[in-house]
């Protein structure tokens, strides 16, 4: 079956995450997507682990299904010639080195513009190729940091936090992968291709949305507000008699039900909750008084209720409960490969779903240089 990106070749120099997420979301939508290592594989998640299963690390999986695997040295003649003919039958090259070492290559833009006219070149860096910052590494770390998203993530107990998974370098792979996209669809009509310039920390502080609008009208530095919402009240975590749940009251209407099934009418027509800025307002009165009732049910109970009334509510589930997601193993949120290494192995499959080009999972995550001989041979390299 045919993919929404068949024959489109994107030549993959990226490693790590957010490079090889963006490529392999584009493979999964059936490009031809070609890893490209040093000798031995330069990928560092290869060796982050453990776990790790028959040596091969479960981090690496996460981000390189549906590619193919070449190893070249780049620093020699040999694996420069190499990596030109590749260029000369590929529609996007991607990389993700330190401002300047694609240059150091002979493998910046122009001069590979000028082999392939219609290249999309994309650059992924820490902080772009201009400005104060370019020469500074960035890890997504770092730029969550950096960035404003550790200073309102946690609460005043916790302190600053970091988001559980490397949500930077996730945000920039995807933000990549739309220019990508898009450079492709506009050379559609110009016949000509252009240079992407990513970085972690323009895509992180894209990610502040409304946190950042309130600060650009208000001139207030917002305050970490753990699992509360800076602008919906109630939108939070409740404690209940046997545990923890999540209410997401997004309108008045919601409230007047919520307050209904709490046997608390009256609190939607108290002035000083009867609308939303109303409730941001008072909130510090609201949510004790909330948390109070919420305490003498079990979470079973008061999920029931909500749902029923159509309260936006949810259980926080563990990894393990998520993996056995009943709705989540009906759309294929969890995938099989066999490995030619680690064997039979799991991965978290696409959310992508397209009606007449679905998305497919082709090639399990490559061994590094496993289709050397197949590439060099079509290049003309090897005989």
């Amino acid at each position: 079956m045919a993919g929404a990106l068949d024959n489109i070749r994107i030549l993959d120099l990226s490693r790590v995450l957010a490079g090889p997420y963006c490529t392999m979301i584009l493979g999964d939508l059936g490009a031809e997507v070609i890893k490209v290592e040093a000798p031995g594989g330069s990928d560092e998640t290869r060796k982050w682990g453990p776990p790790f299963q028959n040596g091969v690390s479960a981090y690496y999986l996460c981000a390189n299904r549906n590619k193919k695997s070449i190893t070249l040295d780049l620093k020699s003649e040999e694996g420069h010639e190499a990596i030109k003919s590749l260029v000369r039958e590929s529609d996007v090259i991607i990389n993700n080195f330190k401002t300047g070492t694609m240059q150091r290559l002979g493998l910046d833009y122009e001069t590979l513009s000028e082999i392939n006219p219609g290249l999309v070149y994309c650059s992924i860096t820490g902080f772009g190729e201009t400005g104060p910052y370019k020469d500074m590494p960035g890890y997504d770390f770092i730029i969550q940091a950096m960035s404003g998203l550790m200073s309102i993530t946690g609460d005043s107990e916790s302190g600053p936090q970091k988001v559980g998974v490397a949500i930077t370098d996730i945000l920039t792979g995807l933000y990549a992968c739309i220019g990508i996209q898009g450079a492709l669809l506009e050379r559609t009509r110009s016949g000509k291709g252009q240079k992407l310039d990513l970085s972690l920390y323009d895509s992180a502080v894209s990610s502040l949305v409304n946190i950042g609008s309130n600060y650009l009208m208000a001139g207030k530095i917002p305050a970490a507000l753990g699992n509360q919402h800076a602008n919906i009240v109630p939108y939070q975590t409740f404690s209940t008699m046997d545990g923890e749940m999540v209410i997401a009251v997004g309108n008045d209407n919601q409230f007047r039900n919520l307050c209904n099934i709490l046997g608390r009418p009256e609190y939607a027509t108290d002035e000083r909750f009867r609308t939303n800025p109303d409730r941001v307002a008072n909130r510090e009165t609201l949510i004790p008084m909330l948390q109070e009732v919420f305490s003498t049910g079990s979470t079973a109970y008061w999920q029931k209720q909500c749902q029923q009334n159509n309260i936006p509510c949810g259980p926080i589930q563990t990894i393990d409960e998520v993996a056995n997601d009943p709705q989540l193993n009906e759309r294929d949120m969890f995938i099989g490969a066999d490995h030619p290494t680690a064997g039979d192995i799991r991965m978290i499959g696409s959310p992508l779903k397209l009606s007449r080009t679905p998305v497919q999972s082709k090639h399990h995550p490559p061994n590094a240089g496993e289709h050397n001989e197949e590439l060099l041979k079509q290049l003309g390299i090897i005989k």
